[in-house]
């Protein structure tokens, strides 16, 4: 008979993953003996009296997410435990007066947290986005709803979802971005080019939506939230579940359906102005601290319908609609989205790997594949359902990431991107294609330094180098092709003569530099500064190379040119940020001028065969933007008052006029009071003051009505006047069980039903904004 031998000893080390310093203090509680012991000052321990076999340890420390580690024992034993000291820790700084975290360190930055979002959560990605100062939209209607970030938008901005970069035909102003708002778990708003990582040419900032957290533990959770609303007679239904697992393994699923019927301004129904949008999202990987994968698609079809009335025959159409104050088609309410209309189909399907390294840093691959496939019908004699524009848009994107944090007062992050993008316009849509089959090549790379200079100071520094070329094919009618003198410039460009038009291979080529620098300084407890510079250049999109032809749902003839060059952008930051126990403030002035500033802007009407339009032609000039953004927040026991400002001038510095399209004076003042008594009792009741935007370009021309022979004018510059929202909501929260809470939520938008036309609503010249709307939210978390 023998006896197990019981006395070998485990000698441990408890070292920082990062740098290999000691981790002095550690716990260590052995799970297999029910005991507790604490590693030293040079981080070591020893367990005796062992006897072989399988022993558990589980390691915490200050500041560290706790280990549980499987040590196989085999006589005297030794066993090295990386822990990690600073989790993201540079990344963990709160942003004043939000509950987020911090994606830069030195930039313009604000953050949206899961309930933000999840009250806009029957809404749109531009309508959550105005919670943030200094974020204001462009809207063609209700539903189609654009970001903008400090007087920028479309192609200035990049919207990033789970670590991809949105490709879906942004050059439009009427498309909105394809991406269900409720696949996020949190929102980060980095205005300016201070996000080289994820974009080079964000001249305007960038919009970086992450899903929730994954969590290493057994367990099933998951929400549902369904929202009724009169405003539309619809609905918007969400549902996600996730089951992770203790080891790293996780499996999630998010499914979306919304569904609109007519909107209502305040005295007449929207006709044709509808929206159905179903979209889902599948995920699934393995997470450690040390490596990790992600496997995710997503699917969003959208079918969105334009007001009937903005579907103009000629520019005496047009005129009627400004002069009549009223749509022109008002007819009952319905569900029915006939044309003009646009349906979208985005897919995204991604895949990316993390392998970290002790002492070194974190290296991260990335594959993605888009496809956006892109249909806008217009209104036709006889064939309503052959689209007028059928674009698909194909990309692929690879990247390599690398992080070198194996020391804390200093990381150095590192890339390398390749991306192949495919557009192929259909040309059996019987009209002109405004945008040509293209090939985009774009392949880049970017270094960013972090350095902590003191207990008080951070400094970061970025580089970028983004190489871009189109290959493009493209049929200009001779009489275009002359009109734009293209004769002389571009002769050596024409491959094919046929029937009055030229087929033509422009290809465009461009080079792109960014720099980044910011600091942040802590003054003391209560104050801090950060200032910050961008350096960026913007290549042109097909939309300003290549237009040439009637956009019909945006009512207007669109010219591209040639000949248009990059945007270079010198943007300067400044932030002052204060905070106390009971008040929060953050103020954020900018300076930006842009050389060769690309603009579409009224050149005059032409007259087709489907009637007389507007024409619209792309050019650039120099441009200078500034602005102040204030976010203030005051807490008195149960009671809290916020303020939210945004000022902003754009001017043409050559013509010395202002520039068009930019965001009215705003202030958004709430008073809210909490009561967790009652339910935990939520109300808050809003204030929203735009002004009469008073400095504006004058782009109005006059042209010949053919039926009265005479010259009339054509007003499309005069801004509406200012006006005054009242908003509502409230919310209770009743705890079901232990680990599922009910969340039942009133909102009410425009409470006193208020007519009004906001400037940046490029419908404005033919109806009212909404009228009064009552959101019914129900959201249960479990």
């Amino acid at each position: 008979m023998h006896t197990q031998n019981c006395t070998y000893t485990l000698f441990g080390e408890v070292k920082d993953f990062h740098d290999g310093t000691p981790m002095s203090g550690a716990t260590i509680y052995v799970e297999t003996l029910d005991k507790y012991l604490a590693a030293d000052i040079n981080g070591n321990f020893s367990i005796k009296n062992l006897c072989n076999g399988n022993l558990i340890l589980v390691v915490s420390h200050v500041g560290c997410d706790t280990k549980r580690v499987e040590v196989n024992i085999e006589g005297d034993t030794y066993k090295e435990i990386n822990m990690e000291h600073h989790v993201e820790e540079l990344n963990e700084v709160k942003i004043s007066g939000n509950a987020g975290v911090r994606l830069t360190k030195t930039g313009q930055e604000s953050a949206l947290k899961t309930s933000d979002i999840e009250r806009f959560s029957a809404l749109n990605l531009g309508d959550a986005l105005k919670q943030v100062a200094g974020v204001s939209s462009i809207n063609t209607g209700n539903s189609i709803v654009k970001p903008v970030i400090n007087g920028l938008h479309s192609s200035r901005i990049s919207v990033v979802t789970n670590g991809v970069l949105l490709q879906d035909q942004e050059w439009g102003i009427e498309h909105a971005p394809n991406i269900d708002l409720n696949s996020a778990g949190t929102i980060n708003v980095i205005k300016g080019a201070n996000a080289l990582a994820f974009s080079g040419d964000a001249i305007g900032g960038v919009i970086v939506m992450s899903p929730s957290k994954i969590s290493r533990k057994d367990s099933v959770y998951g929400k549902t939230i369904i929202s009724g609303q009169t405003n539309g007679r619809g609905y918007n239904v969400t549902s996600a579940l996730t089951k992770t697992w203790q080891k790293g393994w996780y499996i999630s699923g998010q499914a979306s359906a919304k569904r609109f019927g007519d909107f209502k301004a305040a005295n007449y129904n929207l006709t044709n102005t509808g929206i159905d949008t179903k979209g889902f999202n599948l995920n699934t990987g393995f997470k450690t601290f040390e490596k990790g994968f992600n496997i995710n698609y997503s699917h969003l079809k959208t079918k969105i319908g334009i007001l009937r009335s903005a579907h103009i025959g000629s520019i005496n159409d047009l005129v009627d609609a400004i002069n009549n104050g009223e749509p022109i088609v008002i007819e009952d309410f319905s569900y029915d989205i006939n044309s003009p209309k646009q349906e979208i189909t985005h897919q995204i399907l991604k895949a990316e790997f993390y392998k970290r390294f002790k002492k070194f840093g974190k290296l991260q691959l990335q594959y993605d594949f888009q496809n956006n496939q892109r249909f806008e019908f217009d209104i036709r004699r006889g064939d309503d359902n052959k689209p007028a524009i059928d674009l698909n848009l194909k990309t692929h994107y690879i990247k390599a990431d690398l992080k070198l944090d194996a020391k804390t007062e200093t990381t150095y992050n590192f890339g390398i991107h390749a991306r192949y993008q495919n557009n192929f316009a259909n040309p059996d849509t019987g009209v002109r294609r405004l945008i040509p089959d293209y090939d985009r090549y774009d392949v880049g790379a970017y270094a960013i330094s972090n350095f902590i200079l003191s207990d008080n100071t951070v400094l970061d520094v970025g580089l970028r180098y983004d190489f871009n070329r189109i290959n493009a094919k493209k049929w200009f009618l001779e009489s275009r092709w002359e009109e734009r003198n293209y004769d002389e410039d571009f002769r050596d460009i024409i491959i094919q003569t046929e029937g009055g038009q030229l087929l033509v291979n422009p290809e465009s080529t461009f080079h792109n530099v960014s720099v980044s620098a910011g600091i942040f300084h802590k003054i003391n407890e209560l104050q801090s500064v950060v200032l910050n510079y961008g350096l960026s250049r913007r290549s042109p999109n097909p939309a300003e190379l290549f237009s040439d032809g009637l956009h019909h749902s945006a009512a207007r003839i669109e010219l591209g040119d040639l000949r248009i060059e990059q945007e270079k952008s010198n943007r300067f930051g400044a932030t002052y940020q204060f905070k106390s126990s009971n008040l929060s403030l953050n103020v954020e002035g900018f300076v930006n001028y842009i050389e060769d500033f690309i603009q579409i802007v009224p050149f005059g009407t032409e007259q087709t065969i489907r009637g007389a339009f507007p024409v619209w032609n792309y050019s650039q000039i120099n441009a200078l933007l500034y602005g102040v953004d204030v976010t203030a927040n005051y807490k008195l026991k149960q009671w809290n008052i916020n303020n939210k400002t945004s000022f902003i001038k754009g001017r043409d510095t050559n013509a010395k006029i202002a520039l068009i399209d930019m965001p009215a004076f705003r202030t958004v003042n709430a008073v809210g009071y909490t009561n967790k008594k009652w339910l935990n009792f939520n109300a808050n009741l809003e204030s929203e003051w735009v002004f009469e935007q008073n400095d504006y370009p004058n782009f109005n021309f006059e042209t010949l009505n053919p039926t009265t022979q005479q010259m009339i004018l054509v007003d499309i510059s005069t801004p509406p006047p200012a006006y005054h929202l009242i908003n509502f909501r409230s919310d209770v929260t009743l705890a079901l069980s232990e680990k599922t809470k009910l969340n039942l939520g009133l909102t009410v938008f425009n409470l006193f039903n208020t007519s009004y036309r906001e400037y940046l609503n490029r419908l404005r010249y033919f109806a009212d904004d909404l009228g009064r709307n009552f959101m019914l939210q129900i959201k249960l978390n479990y």
